[in-house]
Order: structure tokens, then C-alpha cells, then sequence
């Protein structure tokens, strides 16, 4: 009686329910669940007869198209491995996540392809599938998305795949704290859980419609691409992040639900048009990647009545472990009030399992005290199986059975949980990674540079964004301009810092240690030059 917890399960049954309900849209395409169905088992057909078996890996780098949302489907219901990849990383990044991967296939945008044309007689790839795109002429060696499921008969039985609910369902690849990115393993189950999650406390409902304007490349979407599925909603694609084309897909769909990072919620509000729209339905909204300002979630629900609710987690954890659950009570309280509240990451969900903030001396669970200050942990149905290939890098993230996130938190006396700082020196910029040491990895290259830190600093647009303080060499006259093109040259775009203070010494402990928290309390607190 026994069945494996498998995300995949829920397409078969929005299938027999929903046959010719509106499943996705994409621009002027439009797909019913029957329709959608057979376009992803056609797609898995052509990967079986091109030699994707089950525990295989394909590697796939797409926007948020209706290709990208049949991957996930097409390729898992094999058995395989998805390794989604985010087309925003350099060449180098990406070359060297394909071949830690162990990817056999990739399918590739033709957007994006440029960056697989310059790497790839150097992949060990056995074949490639191009999405075609209008305007954008591919010269990668592989063939048309179309051609190659079009090959397949549509009514075909597909290859019976005994699924294991603890397998590997996704690879997804973080920057963590160290330049070489690393591979999350995420198990069928750990999906299915999160997405339950998502369903559940996002009050996701057979009626929503559900725009992604989160990279389905991040964490598998939150784990939308599987919950909206779940319920038989309609998928509404984006392919980039445009404010004036979301609010228009508002409007045009009637959208009700969508996700993303405080960054995008900064961008629809301060889009002229938002003061325009006349939305026929209540929109609700959910944000993470980093800490919402409290400020800018009052503005989204006075502009657009937004109802927004903040989600906390990481890659690692599929990605939820806590969300801002709301009280009755709180609705008696001040705007300003309830925007404190809600920029608090909350409470666990209910099927991710335990989360709690420990002291870091003695591992004993913090005060719930609003004040004591201590590492949030978290264990169960969601935390990762590990990093792939790489043992020590995971029992260093997972001791006792707990994996440690590396954020500084508090918990206060009704158990919501608020971050106040991170251990590590990670910069989340828009819903992105930034490894600080990596962006000092490229600047120690640079031959003006003697020393620099780099670290996090508040940004309108983006949450936060880098910055390097740096010790120039004696006598070098180098200008911020200078340092920021280095960067660029050396690094994908977004990951290079956005402003440049140049210091006599940085702040250092007796034995030589670099003070970081000195230098960001300098700059969240008042931001200003250190020299």
C-alpha cells in the first residue's frame, strides 16, 4: 500500500481532473493540463531514446518559459536528475557545473547560448538541445527542442521507472562561501514536502493563477513549478523581470499569486504604472532571499493592496523552513506594526520538520526573548541529502542530524524567529548569492590592490548589494571606475560590487583577523566612508 512521496504524481492527477483546464501561458501560447501532459511525456520519450536512464543527470538552462516548466516534469518522470542552471553565472561557472554534475545532456535557451557556444568543445556532453528563440541565431552543435520531441509518437508508452521518494530528483548549485559553486541534492521527497508547504501556507487554491516572476532556476522555484500543478492552477510565464510587462500580465490574467525577492517587489512599486492598475483580484505575495525592509512591504500593500507574506529558507532546504504566519490580532495593529511584523521570518511550517535558533557555545536553544542571539538550525523532511561529490562540505553543514544556516537570529516570546545578521559573508542581491570572498579572490589579482574586504551594504533596488573598501599599493592612483570594470571583466556582472571606498587600514583584531561586522555596522547603521 505503500507510495513514494514524488512531486511528479501530481501532474497525473491534474491530468485526469483537469484535462482541459488552462495549465500554463506563455506569451501567446497556451496549454491545457491534457496538452501540457503530452508535450512532457513526449519530451521524455526523446531523452530515453537518446539514452537518459534513470540516476542519469541532464543539465538545463532556460528562462521561464513553458520549456523550462516540461523539463522538470519530462526529465524527473524518467528517474533522472535535473540540474537546473542559472544563465546569469559566467562561462567558467557554468563549465565547471556541468562537469561536476556529471550532466550527459543539456537543454539550452538560444538567448543564453552564447555562453555554451564559447564552452562547448570543452563540455563532455553528450548532446544538445537548442530552444529556438526568435532573433537569436544559435551556432551550438545540438538539435531543435521541437525536432527532437516531435520524433516521439505522442500516444507512446512511456518506460516504466520504479521511483525511490529518497532519490535524487534535482541538483540545484549554489555560490555558498567559496568561489566553486556547490551541488544541493534534493530528493522527490524533499520536493513534495516543500511544495506541500508552498500549497498549504501560501493558500495556494484551485482558481489561482500564478505568475512566475521567480527564476524556476532558484531552488526549483520555491517549489511553485510543482504546487500550482498540485491544485490545477494556471502557470503564467515571464521570461525576464519587466515591471511594466507584469503589471500589464496582472491585468491580462488576472493573476492572483506570485513570488519573489524584496528587489522585484521595490521594482512594481516604484513603477510609474503601478498607480494605474485597476486589479480585479486580491494579489498576495511571497518574498524571501533576503530580509524584506518593513517600509517597503507597508508601501506594496498600500499601492497595490498587496497581502504580502515573507517565507524564509535556503537551497539547502528545498527551500522553506519558516514563514511569517498571521495573527487576527495583528490586524488591529498600526501599518507601520504590521509591517514589523511581517518582515520577521516566523514560525516553522508544517511539513518541513524543527527549526530553532541555538546558541552557539553550547548548542542549547536561545531565549525567547527577543535579545539573545544564536544560529538558526533546522532538521526533517526538507534539509538536503548533501552536497554532491563533496563529503567534508557536508558533514560541516549537517552535524548531530541538524543543519546549520549559518544565520544570526533571535526568537521572540511568541516563537517568531528574526534575522539579525549571517556567520557567513554571504551577499543576497536580488534573490542571488554573492560570495564576498570570491569578489576579494578577483580584486587580490588586481596589481593596485594591497588589501580589501568586501561586504554587503543597503541598496533601494536590490536589498543589498557589494562593496569593497580596499588599501591601495603605495602610490597607485587607481579610481573606483577602474576597480568596478576589473570586476566585471573578471566575474559574471551582477556578482561585481557597486561602489568602491578606498581606506588607509582596515579594521583588524591583535592577531591580524579582518573585522568584518565592524565595517558593516559602520555602513548598515550610517552609511558613510570608513577613512
Amino acid at each position: 500500500m505503500f507510495a513514494p512521496l514524488t512531486p511528479l504524481d501530481w501532474k497525473r492527477r491534474a491530468i485526469k481532473y483537469y484535462p482541459e483546464k488552462v495549465a500554463v501561458v506563455d506569451e501567446e501560447k497556451t496549454f491545457t493540463y491534457k496538452e501540457f501532459g503530452k508535450r512532457t511525456d513526449q519530451l521524455a520519450y526523446a531523452l530515453h531514446n537518446a539514452g537518459i536512464l534513470k540516476g542519469d543527470h541532464v543539465a538545463v538552462m532556460l528562462p521561464n518559459t513553458h520549456y523550462m516548466l516540461e523539463s522538470f516534469y519530462g526529465i524527473c518522470q524518467l528517474g533522472a536528475v535535473m540540474v537546473p542552471l542559472n544563465y546569469r553565472l559566467t562561462a567558467k561557472d557554468l563549465e565547471y557545473i556541468i562537469r561536476h554534475s556529471d550532466a550527459k545532456m543539456l537543454i539550452v535557451d538560444a538567448e543564453f547560448g552564447k555562453l555554451i557556444e564559447d564552452i562547448q568543445e570543452t563540455l563532455p556532453l553528450q548532446k544538445y538541445i537548442v530552444v529556438d528563440v526568435p532573433g537569436c541565431e544559435s551556432k551550438i552543435n545540438g538539435v531543435s527542442y521541437e525536432e527532437f520531441i516531435s520524433e516521439m509518437p505522442e500516444d507512446g508508452a512511456l518506460p516504466q521507472v520504479d521511483i525511490d521518494e529518497n532519490q535524487m530528483l534535482t541538483l540545484n548549485y549554489t555560490s555558498g562561501t567559496t568561489s566553486n559553486p556547490k551541488g544541493v541534492m534534493l530528493t522527490h521527497r524533499s520536493n513534495y514536502l516543500n511544495a506541500a508547504n508552498f500549497l498549504y501556507h501560501l493558500n495556494v487554491a484551485h482558481d489561482d493563477v500564478y505568475l512566475h516572476t521567480l527564476p524556476m532556476f532558484h531552488a526549483n522555484g520555491w517549489g511553485g513549478v510543482w504546487a500550482l500543478t498540485a491544485a490545477g492552477g494556471t502557470h503564467i510565464c515571464l521570461r525576464k523581470v519587466d515591471p511594466p510587462r507584469i503589471l500589464e500580465l496582472f491585468e491580462q490574467h488576472q493573476v492572483t499569486l506570485l513570488c519573489g525577492a524584496p528587489t522585484v517587489v521595490n521594482m512594481l512599486v516604484n513603477e510609474p504604472k503601478a498607480k494605474e492598475i485597476k486589479l480585479k483580484t486580491k494579489l498576495r505575495m511571497a518574498t524571501a532571499g533576503a530580509p524584506p525592509a518593513a517600509a517597503l512591504i507597508a508601501k506594496a500593500q498600500s499601492v497595490f493592496g498587496l497581502n504580502m507574506m515573507h517565507v524564509y529558507g535556503l537551497t539547502e532546504t528545498s527551500p522553506f523552513i519558516l514563514y511569517c504566519e498571521w495573527h487576527q490580532e495583528f490586524d488591529s495593529l498600526s501599518a507601520d506594526e504590521q509591517a514589523s511584523i511581517k518582515a520577521r521570518q516566523g514560525i516553522e511550517l508544517a511539513f518541513n520538520g524543527e527549526t530553532k535558533v541555538v546558541n552557539q557555545e553550547d548548542g542549547r536553544e536561545v531565549a525567547w526573548n527577543g535579545k539573545e542571539l544564536g544560529e538558526i538550525v533546522t532538521r526533517g523532511n526538507v534539509v538536503m541529502s548533501g552536497y554532491y561529490k563533496d563529503p567534508e562540505k557536508t558533514a560541516e553543514a549537517i552535524k548531530d542530524g541538524w543543519f546549520y544556516t549559518g544565520d544570526l537570529a533571535v526568537t521572540y516570546p511568541d516563537g517568531y524567529i528574526e534575522i539579525q545578521d549571517r556567520i557567513k559573508d554571504m551577499i543576497i542581491s536580488g534573490g542571488e548569492n554573492i560570495s564576498s570572498t570570491e569578489i576579494e579572490g578577483v580584486l587580490y589579482k588586481h596589481p593596485d590592490v594591497m588589501e580589501v574586504a568586501v561586504i554587503a551594504v543597503p541598496d533601494e533596488k536590490w536589498g543589498e548589494v557589494p562593496k569593497a573598501i580596499i588599501v591601495l599599493q603605495p602610490g597607485a592612483a587607481c579610481t573606483e571606475a577602474d576597480i568596478i570594470a576589473y570586476t566585471r571583466d573578471n566575474m559574471a556582472h551582477f556578482k561585481a560590487p557597486k561602489s568602491i571606498d578606498f581606506v588607509d587600514a582596515l579594521p583588524k583584531t591583535a592577531t591580524g583577523k579582518l573585522q568584518k561586522f565592524r565595517l558593516r555596522e559602520m555602513y548598515w547603521n550610517s552609511p558613510k566612508k570608513v577613512n
